[in-house]
């Protein structure tokens, strides 16, 4: 059987619904051709949102509370370690002003992360937590990934469960998958070897997601990773997804290298058509995760739209306000009215989501055709594209 005639083979059983192993993830990530994975992907995506439903996103700012962290993360630009002239942690006027902000352009979700702040305990966050939902009560706070749970856990002395019950009580609403990186213990030991282990990441969701908190998975490749690293990460989410449920969707974006140490380490930077991989590989290997968004923010507006076509349904956040990837030099910005127009020349309706994915206001794409709207033929053979490649 010849290697093009496995990866078709594949795809139509995806296509079908048929649930891929480790081994057959791992071969189309090699060896399928990439049109071809958009076409299946795509064709999966349907099941889960049809075309007439629409391309979502959410109105929402990052506000980063903390510089200071003890990690020291190879791949990350942003931190000042304790001590630095550098660091800050921002006054609760300021993140009140800048929150003030988010719901004056009809923001719902406060993304809040920041770093390993020793001088940070739970009481710390129990008040910021509290007076964000004293003063906006109708907002999703969405925020403290896992490593920041695991650092307040271990600062606090305070069990993982009583961390979670505590911080639920203050206000948080449900939790980014920041921390994840590569759910591979070998890559962590090289990239993040102060951080938390991919086995402690994965602890922290699944006893966020007993609470009842719906989180996000993440995903960042393209450093020190392999595709059989990547291929380990999406099968341990999907692992922990049939046993609780509680991942709302799924975000992938490459590592962006500028002015990180790691930069040093990685021989080839990831490409577009490695990006839509992964997306689309994401799509067909998580048949337990609704949501696949592609990710603007580090792969820009075109690209991002692009993923529409490989399996993603959301274009994530309007990002208000975003440091850490820019601290690389990653800089891209998208305006609300470019991001609906970026879905409408998909061809795609566009709607304003919240957190949980409840539609909150819809923009009908324009009446007439939409020139340059991505278009997947019904047969993997002679699959052919039309990428609409001029976002604003």
């Amino acid at each position: 059987m010849s290697k093009s005639f496995s990866a078709r083979e594949l795809l139509l059983s995806a296509h079908s619904g048929k649930r891929l192993s480790y081994g057959e993830g791992l071969f189309l990530l090699q060896e399928a051709d990439l049109l071809d994975l958009g076409w299946a992907a795509n064709e999966v995506r349907r099941r889960f949102h049809p075309d007439e439903e629409p391309v979502t996103f959410v109105i929402d700012r990052n506000v980063n509370y903390t510089n200071v962290c003890n990690a020291y993360c190879t791949f990350c630009a942003f931190y000042e370690p304790p001590g630095s002239q550098n660091g800050y942690v921002l006054p609760y006027e300021t993140i009140k002003e800048k929150t003030r902000e988010l719901v004056d352009l009809g923001g719902t979700q406060l993304l809040i992360q920041g770093g390993h702040n020793a001088d940070l305990g739970i009481e710390y966050y129990e008040d910021l937590l509290g007076s964000i939902r004293r003063d906006f009560p109708g907002l999703t706070i969405h925020g403290l990934s896992p490593s920041e749970i695991d650092h307040i856990c271990r600062v606090s002395e305070i069990s993982l469960e009583r961390v979670l019950e505590r911080l639920i009580e203050a206000g948080l609403s449900s939790i980014p998958g920041g921390g994840a990186e590569i759910l591979s213990e070998r890559v962590k030991k090289i990239i993040s070897p102060a951080k938390m282990s991919a086995a402690r990441w994965l602890e922290v969701m699944e006893s966020a997601h007993a609470l009842g908190l719906k989180t996000t998975a993440t995903m960042m490749f393209g450093s020190v990773d392999t595709a059989e690293d990547r291929l380990e990460h999406l099968l341990r989410v999907r692992d922990l997804q049939d046993r609780t449920g509680g991942f709302t969707a799924f975000i992938a974006w490459s590592f962006q290298p500028g002015n990180t140490p790691l930069s040093r380490r990685v021989k080839q930077l990831t490409t577009a058509s490695d990006y839509l991989k992964m997306v689309a590989v994401a799509r067909l290997m998580l048949d337990n995760v609704k949501n696949i968004q592609s990710s603007w923010v580090t792969q820009g507006s075109a690209l991002g739209q692009t993923a529409f076509g490989f399996g993603a349904n959301d274009f994530g956040g309007t990002m208000l306000e975003e440091n850490v990837v820019s601290a690389a030099g990653t800089h891209h910005h998208v305006t609300l009215a470019s991001m609906i127009d970026c879905i409408h020349q998909s061809g795609r309706d566009a709607a304003q989501r919240d957190t949980q994915y409840n539609i909150l206001r819809l923009y009908p794409k324009p009446n007439q055709a939409v020139a340059g709207s991505m278009e997947f033929s019904n047969t993997i053979s002679g699959i052919t594209t039309k990428q609409a490649l001029n976002c604003p």
